[in-house]
């Protein structure tokens, strides 16, 4: 929840939290719906869980960790998810995923500086006969090599630029 749009956020937080019992079951329904409403679980989001259902805060980050389900960092503009199903792994997704680490400068699980690209890593997309998979956003692009990592990366930038220049 950034300082800008704190009081949005909290409105947010308290109507998700108007309509849950200040109990120790509520909380990953809670969590769950924080991450729905918010595209991950901010720090003071999962303070205020633990507050309102009165579990100790290192508690409720222990829950969340446990789960591989929550985000801890928001999703970037454009979100992408490098398949590594077994299709995809054995036809060089690890090699695809380690160029997408290498072009966007961060880890899985990360974000961008700018906040355009956030890196995850999924375990199947469904579309083993165009291996290896990465999606970008609702984009699904097949067959990808770390060669191609930069030229899509580069497209989806070209796109962006001309899409700003034409708002102007």
């Amino acid at each position: 929840m950034k300082h800008t749009s704190s009081k949005k956020s909290t409105e947010r937080l308290s109507h998700i939290l108007s309509h849950h019992k200040p109990e120790r079951v509520e909380l990953i329904p809670i969590l769950q719906e924080v991450e729905e409403e918010f595209g991950y679980l901010p720090r003071e989001a999962m303070l205020e869980a633990a507050n309102f259902t009165q579990i100790p805060a290192s508690d409720v980050f222990g829950i969340a960790t446990f789960y591989n389900r929550f985000r801890f960092t928001p999703l970037g503009k454009h979100p992408v998810k490098a398949c590594m199903g077994t299709a995809c792994h054995m036809v060089g997704g690890a090699l695809v995923l380690d160029a997408l680490e290498r072009e966007l400068g961060v880890k899985v699980g990360d974000i961008t500086h700018d906040g355009e690209f956030s890196l995850d890593r999924v375990a199947c997309i469904g579309c083993c006969f165009l291996a290896p998979v990465v999606v970008i956003g609702e984009d699904i692009h097949p067959r990808v090599t770390p060669f191609k990592v930069e030229e899509i990366l580069a497209g989806l930038k070209e796109r962006d630029a001309g899409k700003t220049a034409h708002k102007d």
